[in-house]
């Protein structure tokens, strides 16, 4: 089993709630969606929310070439990206004890500016089947202007960990013969049924990508 090296930037400090196996954290960062990415710009720290793809241990973001993300971090930053995914609240028999079910995973890098337009081209691919997998294949090629206007940035991951609790409160002893309610309240991430475009050509049928997503 492969794991990250733990050292000071991932070091989970309740050892009870920490993981740092790579296809653990791997399998939270393909589940999630939107990635927070820390980086520090004019000497004030800035977490900013992203899409993003994954190839083995290289994360990938992207955005407009001229956005500020682009700017401060294409020359290669420090960066801590989280992704978290909320699996319940936990209602404990006292408010000291409600809690949140989670998976939450930290990672470290240092982010740079893609230069090869064909790791650029896969990475965007990345991302785009990240959130639809099978959509690039489904879409219309990128042209030369849209992959001038768009920046991709590399980030290595260099140390990562996984933090999760699950299971009910844990309460005190003598708070277990009390009336009140606990328990745990499940939450899922659901896609309702897909909305078409009110544009779309006659007969254009729903595609395998976007089915496959609501069946998740």
């Amino acid at each position: 089993m492969e794991s990250f090296a733990v050292g000071p930037l991932n070091k989970v400090r309740r050892p009870d709630r920490g993981n740092y196996d790579k296809a653990a954290v791997h399998s939270v960062l393909d589940e999630g969606l939107v990635a927070h990415v820390g980086f520090i710009d004019h000497g004030r720290p800035v977490v900013v929310p992203m899409v993003y793809g994954r190839v083995g241990d290289l994360f990938y973001l992207h955005g407009a070439r001229a956005a500020r993300f682009a700017k401060a971090m294409g020359a290669g930053v420090p960066v801590c990206v989280t992704v978290t995914l909320t699996d319940g609240i936990v209602v404990g028999r006292s408010a000291f004890h409600c809690s949140m079910n989670y998976r939450s995973v930290v990672l470290h890098g240092e982010a740079c500016l893609v230069g090869d337009p064909a790791e650029a081209e896969r990475a965007l691919a990345a991302v785009t089947d990240h959130l639809l997998p099978g959509r690039w294949a489904e879409s219309r090629p990128m042209i030369e202007k849209e992959l001038r206007a768009t920046a991709v940035l590399r980030v290595e991951i260099e140390a990562a960990s996984l933090k999760a609790r699950s299971g009910p409160a844990i309460d005190e002893p003598e708070d277990y013969e009390l009336p009140i309610w606990a328990g745990v309240i499940p939450l899922r991430f659901v896609a309702s049924a897909p909305e078409g475009d009110a544009r779309l050509e006659e007969g254009v049928d729903i595609p395998a990508s976007v089915q496959a997503r609501v069946r998740r």
